[in-house]
This record gives structure tokens, C-alpha cells and sequence, in this order.
């Protein structure tokens, strides 16, 4: 999703250095853009419903009606949450017929609420 430029070598933190890490930390620093899409994902996952949806969906592909019965909310609510969630690249969809059926973008975005939710119980 996001290409984190990687420094070459670990990065001195030693107080002699302090240019030589600069200059490190520089050139592995993400750009504006990069920064801004990268806080327009984490923006949408700081939504408690969208959370409730995105783990829905990182446990199974689904369609609106069962999300809305999941998450215990309108289809309609679903359907605009899920807009916002496709516009941005974080999920998915698959027509099937009349049907619509949604899935995580890939699995990066699994990833974060996974680690998300092990932040969240670790003591």
C-alpha cells in the first residue's frame, strides 16, 4: 500500500552523530503525500463502527445485510461506511449477481487491526 523508504544502515543515535542521524533520518522520512494517505487510513480505522466492520471483514468476506446484522446498524449506514472504506482502498468488493459482497483491500489492512488488537490486550 505504502512504500516505506528504508534507511541503509541502522540509524546512530549516539549524541556524537547527531548529524550523521539526521541526514539518516532524512532520507528515510516519507514524504507529505505518503504522510497525508497514511493518515487518511488511519482517520478511517478511527471510526469504532468502521472498526467493527473492517473486523468483520477480516474474518470473512460479507455482504451488506450481514454486516448491517453484525455490526447492528442500517444496511444503508453499512453501505456509506463501506463507500468511504472503498474510496479510500481499504476494502473491497465482489458483485455476485444481485449481490455485493465485501472483503479487505489486502493484507496490510489485516495487519494493522491485528496488530491494532494486540496493542489493545497487551499489558
Amino acid at each position: 500500500m505504502f512504500a516505506m523508504k528504508q534507511p541503509t544502515a541502522t540509524i546512530d543515535t549516539s549524541p556524537s552523530q547527531p548529524a550523521t542521524q539526521l541526514v539518516a533520518v532524512e532520507q528515510a522520512l516519507i514524504s507529505p503525500a505518503t504522510s497525508d494517505r497514511l493518515a487518511q487510513t488511519f482517520k478511517a480505522m478511527a471510526d469504532p463502527t468502521r472498526v467493527r466492520i473492517l473486523h468483520a471483514l477480516a474474518l470473512a468476506e460479507l455482504c451488506v445485510c450481514d454486516l448491517a446484522g453484525l455490526v447492528g446498524i442500517s444496511e444503508s449506514a453499512v453501505s456509506h461506511q463501506l463507500g468511504l472504506l472503498r474510496a479510500l482502498r481499504i476494502v473491497r468488493r465482489r458483485k455476485v449477481g444481485r449481490h455485493v459482497y465485501y472483503a479487505l483491500e489486502d493484507e496490510h489492512i489485516r495487519s494493522l487491526i491485528e496488530q491494532g488488537l494486540a496493542h489493545q490486550t497487551h499489558e
